[in-house]
């Protein structure tokens, strides 16, 4: 069994739950989702090859490859159990959606914590297909809720969103 900790590389988020109360949605300006969902798909494409992103045929037909070539690699390379580390429940949502695309069907033994995922694949797949895809999408998704939470945090809570001060001493009791 492979280990791989999203903590390690340049995946670094926080948690950052946003409290809202029975009957309130967190609305966002359609133009940032709107970018975000562009720039996924645009990533999504590079990864599956496809000539152009904005179209559904060529869409689907992207996803095809790749999943004809998870196919191939399956023949040629016997399949590992790899196991993933998640560092919070966003990047564990999208990594489970993106292994679900391609038809491969995460797992978790008993007794292991959420947000570790176990996934059966060729190694070669995951090298250069799902882990560099995956890496590119949280990527541009922790950047996206790291700006809506900066913004929410500056306009309904505090404007100074800011880390806390840095001192060189301890500072005396009361």
């Amino acid at each position: 069994m492979n280990d791989v900790d999203i903590d390690g590389g340049r995946l670094t988020g926080r948690n950052a739950d946003v409290g809202l109360h029975s009957g309130q949605s967190l609305r966002l300006p359609m133009s940032t989702e709107s970018q975000l969902r562009e720039k996924l798909r645009k990533i999504e494409a590079l990864f599956a090859g496809a000539g152009t992103a904005g179209e559904r045929l060529a869409a689907e037909a992207a996803l095809e490859r790749v999943r004809a070539r998870l196919g191939e690699l399956s023949r040629q390379d016997p399949s590992i159990e790899m196991q993933f580390s998640m560092p919070d429940q966003w990047s564990r949502h999208l990594f489970l959606a993106l292994c679900r695309r391609y038809g491969l069907k995460p797992y978790r033994y008993y007794r292991q914590r959420r947000n570790t995922v176990m996934i059966r694949a060729p190694k070669r797949f995951l090298d250069q297909v799902l882990w560099p895809e995956f890496s590119e999408l949280d990527q541009a998704l922790q950047a996206y809720l790291h700006q809506v939470t900066m913004r929410v945090i500056r306009e309904e809570v505090f404007a100074d969103a800011s880390e806390a001060q840095e001192i060189s001493e301890a500072l005396p009791p009361n």
